[in-house]
């Protein structure tokens, strides 16, 4: 069995229990207000602005046996860069600017997701934050597309019209999924491979926290 298929099935429950979140089920029925859509986009922010840089200081860590890897990040990198920008343009969209969201603290879980992802390829290993891209485009593969859709509707917009990086990043993702499904199978580190389990356990359970806040 490919590595991962096998990342698929130990992780898939913490998939499931992320989906079946109360909050979760109702943004993918379009029973999220406003506000609390206003709320996310400010956590995904923090997140977005800090996953670029994250990648990159895995990228300066790989070591010569790590070097796909770390082409893998730089190129990773270039598909991901300054769409916290896209972020931004979804909040001024609400009515909500720069500033603002730049004031607002993060929430706890958003920075215990983006303090995990730094610490993690800087004290135990640069491949696991892999286990951070696996998670986040799965969930914006599967779920983004449909989320933006259901909560646009309900709030009778546009996705065109404060939905743009969720709807961009639905069939964007899909690419990458296949992407990073082909590289995923050139690791051969069994230590790198507990390292990526180990990541994506986390970083759902952080994402689920975040849902729950």
């Amino acid at each position: 069995m490919s590595f991962f298929m096998q990342l698929i099935e130990t992780t898939d429950s913490s998939r499931r229990e992320l989906e079946a979140i109360s909050s979760v089920q109702d943004m993918l029925q379009g029973c999220y207000p406003e506000e609390k859509y206003i709320n996310l986009l400010t956590d995904l922010y923090h997140i977005v602005l800090n996953f670029c840089p994250i990648l990159a200081a895995a990228a300066s860590r790989c070591s010569p046996e790590f070097i796909e890897v770390q082409n893998y990040l730089y190129d990773h990198i270039q598909d991901e860069k300054r769409h916290e920008i896209l972020v931004l343009n979804d909040l001024a969209a609400f009515g909500v600017r720069e500033p603002q969201v730049l004031s607002k603290p993060m929430s706890c879980p958003v920075q215990a997701m983006i303090g995990f992802n730094y610490y993690v390829q800087d004290r135990q290993h640069p491949c696991g934050v892999i286990g951070m891209i696996y998670v986040l485009e799965i969930i914006s593969s599967v779920y983004g597309g449909q989320v933006a859709t259901a909560i646009a509707a309900s709030l009778d917009r546009p996705t065109s019209n404060g939905f743009s990086f969720l709807d961009s990043h639905a069939s964007m993702d899909m690419d990458h999924m296949s992407k990073l499904r082909k590289f995923l199978q050139s690791i051969e580190s069994t230590e790198a491979q507990k390292m990526i389990v180990e990541s994506v356990r986390m970083n759902f359970y952080l994402i689920a926290q975040i849902m729950k806040s």
